[in-house]
């Protein structure tokens, strides 16, 4: 359901002067219509599309005409004008074409009239001489040619004049050009129009062909010849005019060979010619001289590149390739085409060069397969798939098929297309499918890693040459592997195009093969099932992309899948209802009904009829644990095909129902994702409500309202009013206070769309309006969200109320706009700073009040009789006037006291928020109407003077060396005096006492600025902050910071909206512009005097935003002397960096502060189809100093350089321009990191990570051997060749360093980065041998960097050597390196070359055995041919090695290769020597013998690790052999490992004893979840009896990450296994056991800990009472206030996990029993934890807490077998229904009374308003960024409404009443104490309370709603009218009708 909007055509009319007129009055004929009358009435109209309606009707008018017409003077005048007026139109003016297409009907008679008239107006338009007006004659001709045959006569008639012309506009054109050099503007203007000029004479060439054919003009003397040779000059001039455009040097290279093929003879010889040319072996004896001539530039050896390519696209586009017409010339032109292009390759590196190249080269497949067509066999053999030039051609493929530009991988894909064809087109005749290029092609690619996005369109395109089967049948798993890539968002798109291919392919494959339809279950299984499979269990991602690429590809493929699909999923729909990870059968199946219903392939009330869903099954859908399962839901309820469909009644409710529970979604793509589909369904409402009115209207059509509803279509439409009214109902209701940003964004973005939908021209019938539900109190609400902490609630507000302004102001009394404008002004004024963004909100609301001027700005600012008086004026323009005065004249008064005192103004005026809603005042201004010019310009020069003045004041803080803590609050005098340097700095504008002397301000200060403050109209705040002493005082560092960096900011913001808004005087004409060059060249040196200086990065990096929008504006502007700014600031800078001036004030630390922001806007403010010659000039200044030949002289430049550079390679807008550039800064990083200079090294590690992040991309995953963030080598070194040679340089230079004779501990710095880069690459099995560029020579020298003497490096060669071996070359290194280590026999032994060589080994094997590769017999070999080598070099794992860091590594491999071995099952007996080897490893080791070290020896912790995993994976394979028994001597044979699990678990060394309970609890889940495979049982016998080991074990473990292992294997234990051996091994009765496990909780010093101990005890608990054990009631207690502390608000995520897990557990016994077990108030206390963790902030807290209202609807089924139950669902769903389950208890129980009671003390809540208010006070007064309570998601009043709802019912249900409780007096006493308290803290509260004390405001606010339901019920309880209470009833009364609560109580 795509919502598209008309496009509405413009058309410009044409007129006619009054010579022209008056030709056609006298002409033109009352009585009758002649051509003249309709010439002349076609002029009169005005509307353009008219004309075209008038122009249609000339044509049919001549054809009345009579046959002398010819002759008729009218006729002739008519044509004329007709001629006159096409040439006058613009090009693009659709008149022209429609006035061409007229013409071009023209009897045969007039055609010649009409020719005569054309070529009088075309002479006339050839005589131009103004450069400038070119362009138009050059349109005119191209118009001419273009289907248009009285166009083309007439140039054929003045075909000479029309060649002159062009000859004349190339040359004049390239002169002007030439004369404005450095005018970008007028440069670029021309550029174009000569580009127009050489494609016209293309043109000219092409279209008039027969006007020089023959050789009449072929001789010196013709003047067509010399015009041609001029045309030609020109041409090969442009071509070779490396200034000019890209665009008009190709199109040049274009017409060099046109024009030289339309000149040379014999025209066989044309193609040697450009072969010589392309070649440089050009032999000037054979070549004509007017060619010598004319292309003398083109005849030279050395071309340079770029033109040798625009020349090679010349020849492919303007040459025959067809039908062999060029013979072997051509054949090898062809060739020599393809080497060139080739060779080109590897040098154009520039993204559009190469992006050109690309281009090119997917032109010569296509020239090279219509030269096929009827080619030589010697071509067949030169262009066969095996041949040298196709498989350089896919070299370049496989280089760049991930290219970052799309335009290069999309003519890559059209490249391989195409050479596939080729390749075909060679073999005709023979088999395709057993072809041996295509199979070796298939098998390479499927080789390839799934992360590789050339692999998806290439096998799409081999899918088309083969066929899907045979694909398959080399690797069924196929569409599985793709689906499983689609987790991934940037390859899904591709995998799903690859799908859709593969499996269009294999139907038609499938209908062409098999008569019947027998195929299609085959087809289902292969392409549908595996879907659904991933659809009910996939990961989040995975299948919101499959449902979004892949299904509608396949259903649109076969609709009939659908009822296959519905019927597999409907039959496990109720027992795999999902969870909140997996979407189950349920969330599958609404997945695909919603993309069915969504394509048209389903009509949802056919299957809610044939009952295939249910109307339940779809509300469990709505409100399920998975959000994107509640949307899939909504989304079936509101999208259709068509957008007309009427909505059903049953739909509103479901769409009601959603809305209950769905609103407050903390996750941003949810709520858009929402937001979009009710919009969807809005538009449904409104056009299908069009539709109704319609049918309404027209009662004839009786039989399609038949047909289309069985309701009445107004029936319809009242039900639609009544379901939009009861929606924006819900959404106002939501808006509450305390209600949480996701649910006001969500209403707030909701109620925009209704206002946007529902809002159709005046006039039209409309079904439902906004403002018809608007009154005072909802607009009150909308300007309370104003006073939200996040600024989108505050636009969407604002937004909104824009929308309804007519509407609000009408609600709106002139007191309430008062208050409102007093409140904006005293938060404009706020310390803390998120205060004036409210106040600029509100200011930007009130402007549009009619009556502002006269309510509140009458008593601030005189009045203007004159701007009153003047009614043109709009209301918004006067009233934003006056208050951007009224906020300039309070900052111009603060500014002046602030250059008194700084410290007071930080503390009482900051003065940002004054310029904050200035800015925001003036962005809400449209500056292209305004009446009141002469005032704006005083006030716009006005406000640059104030920011002025203001930035004067703030600067020297931000400007400083240490702007971060100026004023410290010490009143230690010796750190006061160390100030005094500091305070010096910020002297200047500053004569308070304070900064000549450091000290705390007094009393006086306080009182003085209170004193300030009475004469100001705005509340003084001063924050208090306490010192080291405790004394107070009135300013922190922190403030005065925050309002100097501030108000740099805002004056950043404002200068920046200043140029951005309004438009640029010039000084030739006093336009209505408001700001003159010199202010804009003033703004210009401001922001580069502060980006230049500022030391704080919050000021220069907003300075920086200002200044990015001055940059904006001078690019578009015209101002010649503007334009050129940005060159001259960056030339100035880059001297001045250069310069190294000691007197410079640039920032030489923190990364250069704000002079890479300062480039970066230059740069990026170039335009981006320029030539980026700015761009061009930095990189190469930059580049030089980064790199210095003489480092001692350039310190502090190259640091500038190596900083800037890091910025420019960050910046996205820079794109792909910056790429080439890319090589020189690797280079630059790798020698700054060898300088001695700290600085220099620092920041070239930093450039170096940017370029890293740029190469390779942003990392996304933890993973470091994830290729997704890699390159293959031969990528990589296509894309950066010079790294070849540098890289390889510095690789021999390190390595030389590394002398292992002498192991000094000498490391090259760059080592390790180059090990970093060089890690980032890996093999592909596309890396050919036609690249010179081969990853071999790396390998000896990452080899030797394995031998270096620092541990680190080594680990980093081990890595950095896996991606320069191919798979199937890892066996043979491993042996080669394996050989390399010495014998136990060999004197020399270097223990870091043993350790290196091992490393290496270790991550070869790792990417080995990881590979897909198991089947191959290859593979078997090569393992066991390593296995055998290992074994010759053992002794390296036992005790003759002394080094035990060695030992460890080679028992890592061992250990890897026995892990993997384990998991075959085949191989256990063919490698039964190295089990029998690896059992004595162990039996030689120390773990069996004693350990004699002590911990502290080198790497005795690293080898026991390592020698107790290879136990660990050793144990079970044995294990496992005894169990079968198998018999055979080898098994017998197998000697068992000397050590079992008992002996390690009693090893003193706790890493030991960790590993090895970390195996225990693994084997422990495999039994639990029954995991264990079939000849796998080994690891249960390990498994046995071990029970007492691990009681002593949790007794007397020492270390607490044992411990914690030991209580979670005792936890995962079978408690009826464990109990009965606890009296024995711990002396304890379970009792005693179970006291001891509630103890740990207490006195555990970790989470860990506490989190295992208490799910150890919860489940010991429940093990007991169920087996009817006695547990004392202080035990039960103990565990119950547990659980209430691990719920606490403040508690780790964790604790609160573990606290749902354990009520989960406890569920069915304890929370829903039949009888109460506990007793009513701890099982309501375990309840209550329950209602907390449903409104905890965290999702996954919520979603765990969830599960107990699950199991408990769960069992609510399974009892009531009929009822439906929701059973996964949301929290606030759970939150209703747990409220819901806890009052059917309570009736079930019989406790009914106490229950209610318990349950209102809940209602009630237990806040103790007093101190809340204090705290409140304190926290809104302490902290100057804290915004007070932030809601992310809990909504007090949400639980407290859905509480008192279930509390209702139940008492109207059970008709239930307490007339004499004492406990319900106390309740009513308690709430009415709590009502009165509340209703004194509103009155004291200030006006406007909701912006000036928000926070405080909306807490009383929720409790008074709060108390008024608690009184609600309790009335209702009292049973006769004689006991009820006088006051409670008078309170809720009044408190309904008072109107300052009024908003709230709205919602119940």
């Amino acid at each position: 359901m795509v919502l598209k909007k008309k496009k509405e055509i413009q058309v410009d009319a044409f007129f006619l002067d009054h010579h022209q007129l008056e030709k056609l009055q006298k002409f033109s004929k009352a009585e009758e219509q002649n051509l003249a009358s309709l010439l002349l009435h076609c002029a009169q109209l005005r509307n353009g599309i008219q004309q075209i309606q008038c122009i249609k009707q000339i044509i049919p008018l001549v054809k009345k005409m009579d046959q002398n017409s010819a002759c008729d003077p009218m006729v002739k005048a008519c044509l004329d004008i007709l001629g006159e007026t096409y040439f006058s139109l613009s090009m693009k003016n659709p008149l022209k074409k429609v006035l061409a297409s007229s013409l071009n009907g023209l009897p045969e008679e007039l055609m010649m009239l009409g020719v005569q008239s054309f070529v009088c107006c075309l002479r006339a338009e050839l005589k131009t001489t103004d450069v400038y007006l070119y362009r138009k004659v050059l349109d005119n001709l191209a118009s001419c040619m273009e289907d248009f045959s009285l166009g083309r006569a007439s140039i054929k008639n003045l075909f000479e004049e029309v060649l002159q012309f062009l000859q004349k506009s190339l040359l004049d054109i390239q002169e002007e050009n030439r004369k404005n050099l450095g005018n970008c503007i007028v440069q670029t203007q021309l550029m174009h129009d000569l580009l127009i000029a050489i494609k016209v004479s293309m043109m000219l060439i092409q279209k008039l062909q027969e006007n020089i054919q023959g050789n009449v003009w072929k001789h010196n003397e013709s003047f067509v010849w010399q015009c041609m040779c001029s045309l030609l000059k020109s041409s090969t001039n442009f071509l070779m005019d490396a200034t000019l455009l890209q665009t008009v040097q190709t199109t040049s290279g274009l017409a060099v060979i046109l024009f030289t093929r339309a000149m040379y003879e014999p025209v066989e010889e044309l193609p040697s010619l450009v072969s010589d040319l392309l070649l440089g072996t050009m032999n000037h004896t054979g070549v004509p001289a007017w060619f010598v001539s004319n292309c003398g530039a083109l005849c030279t050896a050395e071309l340079p590149d770029s033109v040798l390519l625009f020349l090679c696209h010349g020849a492919l586009a303007m040459l025959d390739w067809k039908n062999g017409s060029m013979g072997e010339n051509g054949e090898k032109l062809l060739l020599d085409i393809a080497s060139v292009l080739l060779s080109l390759s590897s040098e154009l590196k520039e993204s559009s060069v190469a992006t050109c190249l690309s281009r090119v080269l997917a032109i010569w497949t296509n020239s090279a397969l219509a030269t096929l067509a009827s080619g030589s066999p010697n071509l067949k053999i030169k262009l066969n798939g095996n041949s040298d030039i196709i498989g350089k051609v896919l070299e370049y493929i496989y280089t760049h098929w991930d290219h970052p530009l799309d335009a290069i991988r999309h003519q890559t894909k059209l490249i391989f297309k195409n050479l596939l064809q080729i390749h075909q087109g060679t073999i005709t005749g023979s088999n395709e499918e057993s072809d041996p290029f295509f199979s070796r092609l298939i098998k390479h690619l499927l080789s390839l890693d799934w992360h590789v996005k050339g692999k998806y369109s290439s096998l799409g395109c081999l899918v088309e040459c083969v066929g899907t089967e045979n694909i398959l049948q080399l690797d069924r798993t196929i569409p599985v592997q793709i689906l499983d890539v689609m987790n991934d968002q940037s390859l899904a798109p591709y995998a799903s195009d690859l799908l859709e291919t593969m499996f269009t392919n294999h139907k038609a494959h499938f209908i062409s093969s098999f008569r019947e339809s027998t195929w299609i279950d085959q087809w289902h299984n292969i392409w549908v099932s595996p879907l659904l499979v991933i659809l009910c269990e996939g990961n989040h991602d995975q299948t919101t992309y499959i449902i979004d690429y892949y299904l509608p590809k396949l259903l649109k493929c076969n609709p009939d899948s659908l009822s296959y699909m519905i019927r597999i999923l409907q039959a496990s729909a109720d027992a795999n209802l999902g969870s909140c990870s997996t979407r189950g059968a349920l969330g599958a199946l609404m997945a695909c009904l919603r993309t069915a219903r969504a394509h048209g392939h389903l009509e949802l009330s056919n299957i809610m009829s044939n009952g295939l869903v249910s109307t339940e099954c779809i509300k469990q859908g709505l409100v399920h644990q998975h959000s994107q399962v509640c949307i899939d839901a909504l989304g079936l309820l509101c999208e259709t095909h068509r957008t007309t469909e009427i909505v059903s009644m049953e739909e509103m409710q479901l769409i009601h129902f959603f809305m209950m529970y769905n609103l407050n979604s903390q996750s941003p793509s949810v709520r858009q994702q929402i937001v979009s589909i009710l919009r969807k369904l809005f538009c449904r409402i409104q056009e299908s409500s069009q539709v109704l009115y319609k049918l309404e209207q027209n009662k004839t059509k009786q039989e399609l309202l038949e047909n289309s509803t069985t309701m009445h279509p107004l029936g319809i439409l009242q039900q639609y009013k009544d379901f939009m009214s009861s929606v924006c109902d819900r959404l106002f209701e939501v808006l509450f206070p305390g209600s949480s940003h996701p649910t006001r964004f969500s209403a707030l973005s909701i109620l925009e769309s209704i206002a946007e939908v529902f809002s159709v021209p005046k006039g039209q019938a409309q079904v439902f309006q906004l403002d018809q539900v608007i009154d005072s109190t909802r607009v009150q609400t909308l300007i309370q969200c104003f006073a939200s902490t996040f600024e989108e609630v505050k636009v969407l507000a604002f937004g909104l109320l824009m929308k309804l302004h007519d509407v609000a102001f009408n609600f709106q009394d002139s007191g309430n706009i008062d208050l409102l404008f007093q409140a904006a002004m005293d938060l404009s004024t706020s310390t803390k700073p998120y205060d004036c963004v409210t106040a600029s909100y509100l200011l930007n609301f009130l402007v549009h009040h009619e009556g502002l001027q006269h309510i509140c700005l009458g008593k601030w600012v005189e009045h203007n009789t004159q701007v009153d008086e003047n009614t043109l004026v709009s209301i918004v323009e006067k009233n934003t006037l006056a208050v951007i005065k009224l906020l300039l004249m309070n900052v111009e008064e603060e500014i002046f006291q602030a250059k008194k005192s700084l410290l007071r103004a930080a503390a009482s005026f900051p003065m940002y928020g004054r310029v904050h809603c200035i800015t925001g005042a003036l962005q809400q201004l449209s500056f292209n109407n305004l009446t009141l010019v002469s005032e704006w310009k005083e006030m716009v020069t006005r406000l640059i003077l104030m920011s002025y003045k203001l930035s004067a004041v703030v600067s020297p803080v931000v400007q400083s060396s240490s702007p971060e803590g100026l004023i410290p609050m010490d009143t230690d005098p010796e750190s006061a005096g160390r100030l005094q340097m500091i305070l010096n700095e910020i002297q200047p504008q500053d004569t308070n006492d304070y900064f000549m002397q450091a000290k705390i301000l007094k009393e006086h200060c306080k009182e003085e600025s209170e004193k300030l403050a009475d004469q100001r109209p705005m509340k003084n705040t001063c924050t208090e902050m306490r010192g080291k002493e405790r004394q107070t005082c009135d300013v922190t560092a922190q403030m005065v910071l925050v309002c100097c960096w501030r108000s740099m900011k805002e004056v950043s913001l404002l200068l920046g909206t200043l140029c951005k808004l309004l438009p640029s005087q010039t000084t030739s004409e006093p336009s209505n512009g408001l700001i003159t060059i010199e202010q804009v060249k003033n703004i210009g040196d401001y922001f580069k005097h502060h980006l230049l200086q500022s030391r704080h990065r919050g000021a220069f990096e907003l300075a920086y935003a200002g200044f990015v929008q001055l940059m904006e504006m001078l690019s578009r502007c015209n101002s010649e002397s503007l334009h050129k700014m940005p060159e001259q600031w960056l030339s100035c800078v880059l001297e001045e960096i250069k310069s190294c001036d000691p007197s410079s004030t640039l920032c030489a630390t923190r990364r250069s502060a704000g002079i890479p922001f300062y480039i970066q806007a230059l740069l990026a403010s170039e335009p981006k189809k320029s030539r980026t010659d700015l761009l061009k000039m930095t990189m190469a200044e930059l580049i030089s100093l980064a790199t210095p030949l003489n480092e001692s002289l350039s310190v502090i430049p190259q640091v500038h350089a190596l900083n800037i550079l890091r910025a420019l390679y960050r910046d996205t807008r820079l794109g792909e321009n910056i790429m080439p550039y890319v090589a020189d800064g690797i280079k630059a990083s790798i020698l700054g990191f060898m300088s001695p200079v700290w600085a220099v090294r620092n920041s070239s590690t930093l450039l170096f990570s940017a370029l890293i992040t740029r190469i390779f991309g942003v990392k996304r995953e933890k993973d470091e051997n994830s290729k997704k963030n890699r390159m293959t080598g031969g990528e990589f070194f296509s894309r950066f060749p010079s790294l070849y040679p540098f890289l390889l340089k510095q690789l021999e230079v390190v390595t030389n360093t590394l002398n292992s004779e002498v192991e000094e501990l000498k490391v090259h710095p760059s080592l390790f980065l180059l090990l970093l880069i060089l890690g980032r690459l890996y093999p592909s099995p596309m890396d050919g041998t036609h690249s010179a560029l081969s990853m071999a020579p790396f390998v000896p020298f990452i080899i030797r960097c394995g031998h270096s003497p620092v541990y680190r490096c080594r680990e980093m060669s081990g890595q950095a050597l896996v991606p320069f071996i191919m798979v199937n070359e890892v066996p043979r290194t491993v042996l080669s390196l394996l050989e390399g280590l010495p014998n136990s026999t060999s004197h020399c032994i270097r223990q870091n070359s043993i350790h290196g060589t091992l490393l290496q080994v270790f991550h070869l094997l790792q990417s080995y055995l990881e590979s897909k590769q198991f089947v191959s017999l290859d593979f078997q070999q090569g393992l066991t041919d390593i296995i055998t080598c290992l074994g010759t070099k053992l002794w390296l794992a036992k005790r003759l090695n002394p080094c035990l860091v060695t030992r460890a590594a080679y028992l890592d491999v061992l250990v890897m290769l026995s892990t993997h071995l384990g998991k075959c099952k085949k191989q256990e007996m063919q490698f039964h020597e190295f089990w029998e080897e690896m059992n004595r490893v162990i039996s030689d080791s120390e773990l069996v013998s004693g350990i004699p070290y002590s911990s502290v020896v080198p790497g005795l912790i690293q080898y026991l690790q390592s020698i107790t995993k290879l136990v660990i994976s050793v144990l079970p394979v044995t294990a496992d052999l005894d169990i079968q028994g198998s018999g055979s001597a080898a098994a017998k044979k197998m000697s068992k490992p000397s050590l079992s699990i008992a002996h390690l678990l009693h090893c003193d060394f706790h890493e030991v004893r960790l590993l090895v309970l970390e195996a225990i609890l693994l084997w422990s889940k495999q039994k639990n979840s029954k995991q264990i495979t079939e000849g796998r049982e080994g690891v249960l016998c390990l498994l046995i009896d071990l029970e007492d080991t691990l009681l002593t074990m949790a007794l007397k473990e020492t270390n607490h990450q044992c411990f914690c292992k030991v209580l979670e294997i005792l936890y995962n234990m079978d408690l009826r296994n464990v109990l009965p051996k606890t009296e024995c091994s711990i002396k304890m009765n379970p009792n005693e056991l179970l006291a001891w496990s509630l103890n740990l909780v207490d006195i555990s010093n970790s989470t860990e800990g506490q989190i295992i101990a208490l799910k150890f005890a919860s489940k010991l608990i429940i093990h007991l009472l169920q087996n009817h054990h006695q547990i004392s009631e202080q035990v039960l207690k103990k565990w119950i206030q547990l659980i209430l502390y691990f719920c606490g608000d403040e508690q780790e995520t964790e604790m609160l996990l573990a606290a749902a897990e354990v009520l989960k557990s406890i569920t069915s016994f304890l929370l829903i029993s039949e009888k109460l077990i506990l007793g009513l108030s701890d099982t309501l206390a375990l309840w209550k934890c329950v209602v907390l963790l449903l409104q905890n902030e965290d999702l996954v807290v919520r979603d765990a807490a969830a599960e107990v209202i699950q199991v408990a609807q769960s069992e609510k089924k399974s009892n009531e077998e009929t009822e439906f139950a929701l059973r996964i669902v949301n929290a606030p769903m759970a939150l209703d229904l747990a409220f819901g389950i806890l009052c059917e208890l309570l009736q079930r129980w019989g406790e009914i009374h106490t229950g209610v009671l318990i349950l209102l003390e809940w209602l009630l809540g237990d806040s103790d308003l007093k101190r809340d208010s204090e705290t409140s006070a304190l926290e809104e007064d302490d902290y100057l960024f804290d915004k007070g309570e932030v809601n992310f998601w809990a909504e007090k009043l949400t639980h407290a409404r859905q509480l008192s709802k279930h509390l209702l019912q139940l008492i109207s249900m059970t008709h239930l009443t307490l007339p004499h409780h004492g406990e319900l007096k106390r309740l009513s006493i308690t709430a009415l104490d709590q009502a009165q308290l509340v209703e004194h803290h509103l009155q004291a509260l200030p006006p406007a309370p909701e912006f000036s004390k928000t926070a405080e405001f909306t807490r009383l606010a929720i409790q008074n709603e709060r108390i008024l339901l608690c009184l609600k019920i309790l009335n209702l309880l009292k049973s006769d009218d004689t006991c009820k209470n006088e006051n409670l009833e008078n309170y809720v009364t009044k408190s309904s009708s008072s109107g300052n609560m009024d908003t709230f109580s709205q919602g119940d």
